[in-house]
């Protein structure tokens, strides 16, 4: 699933790309029933609150999209491509979309890691995105974004939320691990930040929340937001620092990206021992019981 910096990164195209200006929707698929309600109105803001887009297009005209663990924008340049697939829904500039293409490819957020931001189209050349695949797609009145804003967390992204997030960690007993996974702690981290600011921390993944020093917290909170901050340039997130890397000269490799997500049974970076799985929330932690060993009490 997209993480909340790629999730700012399409806001931050898109607003590029169409707000200001009265923006084509359509949906060919059939499944979006609600294009002729937004379709032609001028976009006045993309907005972007974790794992959250929200298209405003006016009073109680806001689109929200969700892209969920399958869902993708794909974008171009020039005259709109032939219909394919499973395609939600399509927004375009009339006027763009007449003009010739110019170079630059789209590639799906799957292959996120090999993507080191070259090839990609600029923001201010896209004349149309499309959108498959998403867990919601739907228009949503003021009353129902602002209800959704409600129940997430402050967001890395977004501002100053670090004594909110601090706030709601100290009073749960859960596991860190877990609440860094709940939206409503932190919005925007997913599966990927959270193994990695852990380990970053030198955390324990199952350390209940109440008994994280505050100072540990905050240093988190301020991670996530530089971490996520430099992997919205492209769709590459890399956590590991040079001097850390086998390779510690030139860019990050494919295999140096992390230091412990998706790398079980491989040696710590640092260490040396064997990185760790086991599912927590729903979904796969990845920690080393070596340097991740001590538990950070308060106090």
């Amino acid at each position: 699933m997209p993480e909340g910096n790629e999730i700012h990164r399409w806001a931050a195209r898109h607003t590029t790309a169409f707000v200001g200006k009265p923006v084509r929707v359509d949906g060919p698929q059939g499944r979006f029933t609600d294009a002729d309600v937004l379709d032609g109105r001028k976009l006045e803001r993309v907005m972007a609150v974790g794992k959250h887009l929200g298209y405003d297009f006016g009073k109680d005209r806001i689109l929200h999209v969700h892209l969920g663990l399958q869902g993708d924008f794909s974008e171009g340049s020039g005259p709109l491509p032939e219909v394919k697939g499973a395609l939600r829904l399509r927004m375009w500039n009339a006027a763009a979309v007449k003009r010739p293409a110019v170079p630059g490819v789209s590639k799906r957020h799957g292959w996120y890691s090999d993507d080191d931001g070259t090839d990609n189209i600029d923001a201010d050349k896209v004349a149309w995105v499309e959108l498959r695949g998403p867990m919601d797609c739907s228009v949503f009145s003021q009353e129902m974004w602002e209800k959704l804003l409600k129940r997430l967390g402050p967001d890395p992204l977004n501002g100053d939320g670090a004594e909110k997030f601090i706030e709601k960690v100290k009073k749960s007993k859960k596991t860190i691990g877990e609440l860094l996974m709940d939206q409503s702690v932190a919005a925007g981290v997913g599966n990927i930040f959270r193994a990695e600011l852990l380990f970053r921390a030198k955390l324990n993944p199952f350390t209940p929340g109440k008994e994280v020093a505050e100072s540990t917290l905050r240093s988190i909170w301020k991670d996530a937001g530089v971490l996520m901050k430099a992997a919205m340039v492209d769709r590459r997130i890399v956590t590991t620092k040079a001097k850390d890397r086998p390779h510690s000269e030139g860019q990050a490799l494919k295999e140096e990206t992390h230091y412990v997500y998706r790398r079980q049974g491989r040696p710590c970076f640092i260490c040396g021992t064997k990185i760790l799985t086991k599912v927590m929330a729903g979904r796969n932690l990845f920690w080393c019981p070596v340097c991740q060993a001590e538990k950070v009490f308060v106090g």
